[in-house]
């Protein structure tokens, strides 16, 4: 076991791959001498060459085209977008490419392709540095999509994405870069996809999260514990696509309530479809509407500040008890 931040336990998993994998690449902006925009690349170029660390233009469209050519030459690209606030302008080379051509072709060819893009804010970014992509990429089907939030996941997640003969999208949890250390076992290698973990056990609501959130979550339910009596249980998704909709399922089936949590905005956010995904499968044990608690539906400002927008444990604490107190 080795103590790492979140951003070391990245760091780790890229050079693991690089090390044991000859067609696993690196490639992004400033990702080499620099070590890329977080440093979370840093020391990677020094040993593994300027042909498997490979600084690029500031063209995420072209880094991203660059990867998916690669992937289907049979090469393991890993792609850094600095930050996911930028990932927009490469959306058609990673949706319409990357994420379709096993389809086009029968199955001939995949495109082991992964995109690490830095998200969610708690930085002080503003509009253009604290985004929560993941409904545009889960709609256009094709992808993975993970969200490691412990320094644990980041590893064996990231390891897992680079493996996948698939697109993978990683939503990295910017404000725990630095800010979370715990121990890492690097013996575990990969973390299958899909699978959820139940973060703390509950019996009277089921509160689903993913990403930096989990955390403040977490505070929350022990807190309600402790002043209300009331039982949560915590559910870090981790896997965004494919979810884990049995082990939803049977926590509802428990407890008969859930509230879902996520920094992105509330319409059309990725909360909309975990929620009716639950509903479809466990209307009969629901008694009250499942609630979300999620951020407003307006842009992410630099004025009104990260406090404002993202949940804070005051809302999720209203959010949950809110759903404590209704009924169907």
């Amino acid at each position: 076991m080795t103590e790492m931040t979140v951003l070391e336990a990245l760091n780790a998993a890229m050079a693991h791959e690089l090390e044991h994998d000859p067609k696993v690449v690196i490639l992004g902006e400033d990702v080499g001498i620099a070590g890329g925009i977080f440093r979370t690349t840093q020391g990677l170029q020094n040993k593994f060459g300027v042909d498997r660390v490979i600084d690029t233009p500031l063209d995420e469209k072209g880094i991203a085209a660059h990867a998916v050519g690669m992937a289907l030459y049979g090469m393991r690209p890993v792609v850094e977008i600095q930050f996911s606030g930028f990932i927009h302008d490469c959306i058609e080379q990673i949706m319409f490419c990357g994420a379709k051509y096993r389809w086009v072709l029968g199955g001939e060819y995949s495109v082991p392709m992964t995109i690490r893009a830095p998200s969610f804010g708690g930085i002080m970014g503003g509009i253009w540095h604290s985004h929560s992509p993941e409904s545009y990429f889960a709609h256009g089907s094709g992808i993975k999509i993970i969200a490691p939030s412990t320094p644990q996941d980041a590893y064996s997640m990231l390891i897992t994405a680079i493996r996948d003969p698939d697109p993978v999208l990683v939503l990295e949890p910017v404000p725990l870069y630095r800010t979370l250390r715990d121990e890492v076992d690097e013996t575990l290698k990969t973390q299958e996809f899909g699978k959820a973990e139940i973060v703390r056990s509950g019996s009277d609501i089921t509160v689903v999260v993913y990403g930096p959130l989990r955390h403040k979550t977490v505070e929350v339910a022990d807190s309600l514990a402790e002043d209300e009596g009331i039982d949560v249980e915590v559910i870090d998704l981790k896997t965004l696509i494919p979810f884990d909709i049995e082990t939803l399922v049977n926590s509802v089936k428990r407890t008969g309530k859930m509230v879902i949590i996520h920094e992105a905005s509330q319409t059309m956010g990725f909360g909309a479809e975990i929620a009716t995904s639950v509903q479809a499968k466990a209307f009969g044990y629901l008694e009250a509407p499942i609630d979300r608690v999620c951020a407003p539906d307006v842009p992410h400002s630099y004025r009104v500040g990260d406090e404002f927008y993202i949940p804070n444990k005051d809302r999720i604490r209203a959010g949950i008890m809110k759903t404590m107190e209704a009924i169907l």
